[in-house]
């Protein structure tokens, strides 16, 4: 039977020899990760003492500190305590305080082989995908079961196959992308299936590109969103010490799909996602002639912080400044993206532009701390999401683009096409 990359792994975690969309199965978990949020203060811990379970593999759950990092107040502080003496207790040794957003460090630290099923309580755990493995957000009492007993039940999802060809234009990058994939479908479009990815523009996108797209995938209602192992996998495993060869991750030639859609790139603008739906989406340049003033520009998250981010952002700011009364807020992807951009002098000439450097954390993205928006504000995000209050105030507008876009319209305090900078 000819499978997609979501049914190979199915298969293999629930030992069958295929598996199809619709199939219900009980499948091994490889990899299970909490957050300071969703983690063991949300009725895990008290639910794991009451079942007086043991966790099944310590050295499998990964506990990221992320959400309330650095604490903000006493009761943020308490919940990240309560998280890592949580932790401790549980013998759980992959616990990770201050390294930045749970996904990025998840990746970065090597928890995501290719072909693994891996859960998370955030939903944005999808962003795995992008390393072939089959990841997905699940609720505090899924959480539970998958700590007692090490698998899950799931259904097979169907399967959308997005094929991205053509000539990437300047100034159009990964988020761009993801964007257009999301304006297609509409935001419950893909309620339970999975993304696919692929065409001549996926495989030669770098994988800080690939995260975005599948971190986004969720904001179509994707169970998974998932990229077929390639070279740029395995060159970006092996600085992680993942070294063995997971070819097969592809899906079969002639698979089934539930739909594919051809994206030809070639005539692709920047796009922009207006409040306060992600599929809300349109050009930059039309978006410019509405004149949308801007008082915050953030440029981080797990969705658009990384190195690949920031450095177009500091090309395109390298000898300007940002527009008088509008703040650039930038936060690195992870500690590790942190060092490496500010080894490479690509901080400095951030700062230098006006940008106010955060540590690595989800504070913003989530309106926690850290550039929460006021009353009537507008910010232009990396983030993932523009929700009603989602930065803030709920009279606030959150307007969602690429790093390009972002650091363009900081040098002019609107919301602008990024090409005239380019």
């Amino acid at each position: 039977m000819l499978m997609t990359i979501s049914e190979k792994i199915l298969a293999k975690a629930a030992n069958k020899e295929e598996v199809q969309a619709g199939d219900i199965v009980w499948a091994k978990v490889d990899r299970a990760m909490m957050d300071d949020l969703l983690g063991p203060r949300v009725q895990i811990a008290e639910q794991i003492e009451n079942l007086k379970a043991e966790i099944w593999d310590p050295e499998k759950v990964i506990i990221v500190s992320d959400h309330y990092t650095p604490a903000a107040n006493q009761k943020q502080a308490d919940i990240v305590k309560f998280t890592r003496d949580w932790a401790k207790e549980k013998n759980i040794s992959n616990y990770y305080e201050l390294d930045g957003p749970c996904h990025q460090v998840m990746v970065e630290k090597g928890h995501v082989p290719p072909g693994s099923v891996v859960v998370g309580t955030d939903s944005h755990t999808v962003m795995y995908g992008a390393l072939s493995s089959f990841a997905t957000g699940i609720g505090s009492t899924e959480m539970v079961g998958v700590l007692s007993t090490g698998e899950i039940w799931l259904k097979v999802p169907e399967t959308i196959l997005f094929n991205f060809n053509g000539e990437l234009p300047k100034g159009v990058m990964g988020k761009d992308l993801i964007l257009k994939a999301i304006s297609i479908v509409g935001h419950r479009g893909a309620t339970n299936k999975s993304m696919e990815f692929s065409g001549n523009i996926i495989k030669n996108l770098p994988m800080d590109e690939r995260l975005c797209m599948c971190n986004m995938s969720v904001e179509a209602g994707a169970e998974n969103g998932i990229i077929a192992y390639d070279t740029i996998t395995q060159e970006y495993l092996s600085k992680r010490g993942i070294t063995e060869d997971y070819s097969y991750m592809v899906s079969d030639e002639n698979a089934k799909y539930q739909q594919t859609i051809d994206i030809n790139v070639t005539d692709m603008q920047p796009l922009v996602a207006c409040p306060h739906e992600v599929d809300n989406v349109k050009t930059a340049g039309d978006v410019e002639k509405e004149n949308i003033q801007l008082d915050q520009v953030y440029i981080g998250s797990c969705t658009g912080g990384r190195y690949t981010d920031l450095k177009a952002a500091a090309d395109i700011l390298k000898g300007k400044k940002i527009a008088k009364g509008t703040r650039l807020l930038v936060s690195p992807a992870s500690k590790e993206e942190w060092n490496l951009c500010n080894r490479e002098g690509i901080l400095q000439t951030l700062s230098d532009a006006g940008a106010t450097i955060l540590p690595a954390s989800c504070g913003a993205c989530l309106g926690l701390h850290s550039g929460v928006l006021a009353s009537g504000e507008t910010c232009l995000s990396t983030t993932n999401r523009n929700f009603l209050g989602r930065m803030g105030s709920k009279t606030s507008r959150v307007y969602l683009s690429s790093a390009v876009t972002a650091a363009a319209s900081a040098i002019e305090g609107k919301i602008v096409d990024p090409i005239k900078y380019l």
